[in-house]
């Protein structure tokens, strides 16, 4: 790992906005980008994924530092704050672009998280069987600019307040010591 400055992890479990507003507080991030991938139609649009006929899901790119931040600490993340034993659905978000899912971009990272995925089924913590599918990643469309910081841009949006702000939270009080600087205070 000498001189590797950032990797990527591609992960899907819900809207985007939600993964995005999460991950982008996690010290070692240097940036998240929400997107579209695991579908079978390029360059897709907001709308086209909606329908659920793309095969896109929702994803974000977490853009990290490995000397700050593990793959696996990412993984952790992202099971604690979404759930990973609901196929095609993250609470009143619905369809197949909802789904639980990680893009592994080497055969690194998908050893980890087949390991992340049978070490939270052996918790008992979800109480059913993990859905997430594990796949490697093939393409990553970014999200059209007005997806980016969608929720720092619109904390007051119904969606945002709602659904966002508990989670943010929830993340923000169960990993306090892993918070950027900054946001940690």
């Amino acid at each position: 790992m000498a001189g590797v400055t950032e990797q990527t992890a591609t992960l899907g479990g819900g809207c985007f906005w939600c993964l995005e507003a999460v991950f982008e507080q996690l010290e070692g991030v240097n940036r998240v980008v929400p997107g579209y991938a695991g579908g079978h139609v390029s360059h897709p649009t907001y709308r086209q994924v909606c329908t659920g006929t793309t095969g896109h899901a929702e994803v974000v790119q977490v853009h990290y530092d490995p000397r700050v931040i593990s793959y696996r600490d990412l993984l952790d993340v992202f099971f604690a704050i979404h759930d990973p034993t609901t196929p095609n659905r993250q609470g009143n978000d619905v369809g197949p672009q909802y789904r639980s899912i990680i893009l592994y971009h080497d055969e690194d990272q998908r050893q980890t998280a087949l390991e992340a995925i049978r070490e939270a089924e052996q918790s008992g913590a979800w109480g059913g069987p993990v859905v997430t599918q594990v796949v490697p990643l093939e393409a990553f469309y970014p999200a059209e600019e007005y997806h980016r910081e969608y929720f720092r841009r619109n904390p007051d949006q119904g969606y945002c307040r709602l659904v966002i702000a508990p989670k943010v939270a929830k993340f923000r009080k169960t990993f306090a010591a892993r918070l950027k600087r900054e946001e940690n205070g």
